[in-house]
């Protein structure tokens, strides 16, 4: 039940791949997202999915799961990595029960304890915890106070819709060193604290910790070995960013993992990786530190929060607070050139030879695209046909973006499989032959 909602570039990127509504249809949508739990309304944002969508981790992963599982990727569950050891030609790694695997690459995904990045040698600065939280599950004998406070936690039913018990409980402590595993009475003990009562918690399923450290990887990649998730950043959960963080990260890597794997691509490909997303989750960090102070529980920080929820009531700091939450605004540095470049490409509605689409339909193979808007032909898309799919399509819509607002539209625009944009202009410019060579591979001879 960590984390419990999904925002919106992720529902996208999830759209891009066509199993949106497999996540839609198990939660719920919220018009808002949240800062430091200053409510801030995405419904006019330009985007199909202008809202959070509520659903709890575990069912995001089995969601998930069962996805790849059609998709045939063989899983092998309940094994423990103990070591690796990689060469020029590969990694070989040790599993729980004296097996090994060789792979050409290693992605360690396995949390802010990450063995894989320890034995990497990767190291991973930031800031000790300055608060603590337990998490539960649990049944109560009275009706809780439901809802959140200020103090970062929060009462609320495991099944939203159906109401009542058991109960998902956030609650904040008094110190941030613990010697061992959280217990029901120390559960109970923070309750009273923050609430004035237990509410008869019992039966707890599970109980477990988080704090507010804060920590991200020097590097996302030693070699052959790259880290994504929580083995490459932790950080406090205000504003419900780290399994979206992570998400993006796979599919920021996923694709380029693939070009190399088969050849298409250079290795040096993969150095992108950190260069894109190290950023990002560096922003991400300093935002819940600030969400974390913000939330502070002292006589003074009211009037501190008093005046954020003013300012973030305004259009333009709400917008950019709101699009940095929601993961909309994420600009890879990918040089100068059309306001596109680099950002996410927009969902429009076009029409192509073979009827009206979306673009995000567009990109379900994980294949780059060449969207032509203008004129039929003016570019040989032979030498990359085999990877880039080009197409001549048409839109009359105003192309926006979140917080810059309305952009002009180019005349065409190279899509990458993660949806962001690697070139945008016309195809008569010099730069499409070097975008489709530095992102796609070297042109094929005729």
């Amino acid at each position: 039940m960590r984390a419990g909602g999904l925002h919106s570039r992720t529902i996208e990127v999830l759209d891009q791949r066509g199993v949106a509504e497999r996540f839609l249809s198990e939660g719920q949508t919220h018009p808002a997202v949240g800062y430091a739990y200053i409510p801030l309304d995405i419904r006019d944002f330009p985007t199909r999915h202008n809202y959070l969508l509520a659903l709890w981790q575990g069912d995001f992963e089995g969601i998930l799961a069962r996805w790849v599982e059609e998709l045939g990727v063989p899983i092998l569950r309940r094994r423990e990595v103990v070591g690796f050891a990689q060469d020029d030609a590969g990694v070989d790694v040790k599993v729980s029960g004296d097996a090994s695997l060789r792979a050409e690459y290693l992605v360690g995904c396995d949390g802010g304890r990450s063995v894989i990045r320890k034995a990497a040698g990767i190291d991973f600065p930031g800031f000790d915890p300055s608060t603590s939280y337990m998490i539960a599950e649990l049944e109560m004998d009275r009706e809780p106070e439901i809802g959140t406070r200020p103090e970062g936690g929060g009462i609320g039913p495991v099944n939203r819709e159906k109401g009542g018990g058991p109960y998902g409980v956030v609650v904040r402590e008094l110190h941030t060193d613990h010697a061992s595993e959280p217990t029901l009475p120390d559960l109970r003990e923070a309750l009273i604290a923050i609430y004035g009562s237990d509410y008869g918690a019992h039966s707890p399923s599970w109980i477990s910790r988080f704090t507010d450290v804060t920590r991200q990887a020097a590097s996302y990649r030693r070699g052959r070995v790259l880290l994504a998730g929580d083995a490459a950043h932790v950080h406090a959960p205000q504003g419900g960013q780290g399994l979206n963080v992570g998400v993006q990260d796979a599919v920021n890597l996923g694709w380029k993992l693939a070009q190399v794997v088969n050849r298409i691509s250079p290795d040096s490909l993969l150095d992108t990786y950190h260069a894109e997303r190290h950023p990002v989750a560096a922003r991400v960090s300093h935002n819940t530190m600030a969400q974390v102070a913000l939330a502070t529980n002292d006589d003074r920080h009211p009037a501190l929060r008093d005046t954020m929820a003013e300012l973030l009531a305004m259009d333009e700091p709400r917008k950019r607070f709101a699009g940095m939450l929601s993961g909309l605004d994420i600009h890879y540095d990918l040089g100068e050139g059309h306001p596109l470049l680099g950002r996410r490409m927009p969902d429009l509605d076009v029409h192509t030879a073979d009827g009206p689409t979306r673009v995000n339909a567009l990109l379900r193979e994980a294949r780059p695209v060449l969207l032509n808007l203008g004129e039929p032909g003016g570019f040989d898309i032979s030498p990359w046909a085999d990877r880039v799919r080009m197409l001549d399509a048409a839109h009359g819509g105003v192309w926006e973006l979140p917080v810059l607002g309305e952009v002009t539209a180019p005349a065409a625009v190279l899509i990458r499989p993660d949806g962001h944009v690697a070139w945008a202009g016309d195809l008569t410019d010099p730069e499409l032959p070097r975008a489709l060579a530095t992102w796609f591979g070297a042109a094929t001879p005729p």
